[in-house]
Order: C-alpha cells, then structure tokens, then sequence
C-alpha cells in the first residue's frame, strides 16, 4: 500500500511511524520534517499527504502534528479526505469501519512507540462497514465534499 506520512515535527514518534510503516510492506512518502528541506508547518504538509489520497497518488495517509488537532483539519480541507484523530486502537478501528476514514491523524505529544504499534494494528484490520447506515453516512459526507467543490 502506498502511504502518505507527514510531521511539522521531526519528533522520534514520526520517525518510529515511518518505520513502522515500511516494516509493514508499505511505500512510504514523506512530508514535512521527515522531508529535509520541505515546509514544515502542519497545514501545509498536512495538506499536501492528504492531497497525494484525494488524488489517488497514495492509498492513505498518516498527518501528525504536536496535538493531532491541526493535522485533522488541515488534512479534512481537502475534498475526499475523511482524516479521523485517534488516540487509542478503539478509536482507529471505529473510523476505519463506520467513518470509512482514509486519513489517519495522531499526536506526537500523546503517542508511545507500544500505542502507535496497537493503533496501526488496528487502523489496518479494519476496513469499511458494508451496514446501510454507515455507508449512507459515508455517501453523505462525499455529498458535502461535492457541495463544496461545487460552491468555488
């Protein structure tokens, strides 16, 4: 799988996840911090991993910043994004199945190397819920993606 990752932080957690996600099998790309000599700030390399799902360059993406905060948003501007901020395997598994998320955000401040490992675990063993109600919640949220585009 192709992965998006970014950081506004060259924090240990944003190396480790990187990593992580290449023990994994997956190709990895790298925004921000992790890209030596590339901006930085979080909207901008939030917004640039997102970019790489909506346009079908990548198959998800990873957006971290200090809080995780910033990076969801940043990344949840971009239309076709569904960025989910998860601080717990619960959490993750949740966004990947009811939300069909495709952009996973996560706090540098907050996550352990043992936490990252139990997020991804369960962020990559889930996958969409086939219920009606969570793909009609789904088929909503792309509707306001497609009101948006529409409104420029």
């Amino acid at each position: 799988m192709r992965i998006s990752v970014s950081s506004d932080m060259d924090e240990p957690v944003a190396r480790l996840l990187v990593g992580e996600l290449r023990a994994r099998g997956h190709e990895v790309r790298a925004y921000g911090a992790l890209d030596p000599g590339a901006d930085a700030q979080w909207a901008v390399c939030s917004e640039r991993a997102a970019r790489e799902v909506a346009e079908g360059r990548a198959d998800q993406a990873v957006v971290c910043c200090w809080t995780g905060t910033g990076a969801s948003i940043a990344a949840n501007k971009v239309p076709g994004v569904r960025a989910a901020l998860c601080a717990d395997a619960y959490t993750a598994d949740g966004a990947r199945r009811w939300n069909d998320a495709n952009v996973l955000a996560l706090s540098l401040r907050l996550t352990s190397g043992p936490l990252l490992g139990e997020i991804l675990d369960a962020w990559f063993a889930a996958g969409p819920s086939e219920d009606a109600e969570d793909r009609d919640n789904v088929a909503h949220v792309e509707r306001l993606d497609e009101d948006r585009r529409a409104a420029r």
